[in-house]
This record gives structure tokens, sequence and C-alpha cells, in this order.
């Protein structure tokens, strides 16, 4: 019964729980992987802007097992993440749907004009 209270106010346990091995998944990995990878989880954490639990979860799990991979297979990072990786990692972040905290933002600004138009006519 508490744990359903707790997860109203704070999200789910599950996702928690799935996000912390992934992001130790991360933290396991050798360099130069290790900072290429904190740097990505980083910039996507604050560009990605998600706010779904599911799609978060996702997103660091396969952005862990590229990197793991990459590790195992000693592709160089500039070989993954090419002569851009701001666009690299925007592009990684756009293949996550789910909602964005943009969204909510974005439906205030469309209804802001709405009122405004209808105050106009």
């Amino acid at each position: 019964m508490a744990a359903k209270w707790i997860e109203l106010v704070t999200g789910s346990l599950e996702q928690k729980k799935q996000y912390k091995q992934a992001k130790a998944r991360l933290d396991a990995l050798p360099e130069p992987y290790l900072a290429v990878a904190t740097a990505f989880n980083r910039y996507l954490t604050y560009y990605g802007g998600v706010t779904d639990g599911d799609t978060m979860v996702q997103m660091i799990s396969d952005l862990a097992d590229l990197w793991e991979r990459a590790a195992v297979d000693g592709i160089p990072v500039s070989e993954i993440v090419g002569g851009d990786p701001i666009e690299f990692a925007e592009s990684f972040a756009q293949a996550y749907g789910g909602k964005r905290w943009i969204d909510k933002e974005r439906e205030r600004l469309n209804k802001a004009i709405d009122k405004a138009k209808e105050a106009e006519s």
C-alpha cells in the first residue's frame, strides 16, 4: 500500500531501478567511452526533455548498449559520433518519442493565442 502511495508522488520505483541499472552500466565503461557516455547522458537529459519514465529508461538503456558494444568491439568514439557530436546526440534523442516538458508549454502557448483571438473577435 505504501509503495503505491510513494509511486504516486515520485513515479515508478521499477523505472527508477531500471534507470539506476542502466546508469551503473554507463559508469562501468572503460575510458574514453565512460567520459563520452557520461557527457551524452548529461546532454540528453537536458536536450531530450523527456518526462515519460519509460521513454527515459529506454533511451539510457540504449545509450548503455551502444557504448558497451563500442567498447567491446574497440570502435573509436569518433567513428560512432561522426564529425558533429551534437547532431548525433540530437538525432539519437529524436528517435525516442514520449512526452517532453516542452509539449506542456506548447499547449499553454496555443491556448493563450486561441484565447487572445477569441477576445479580439
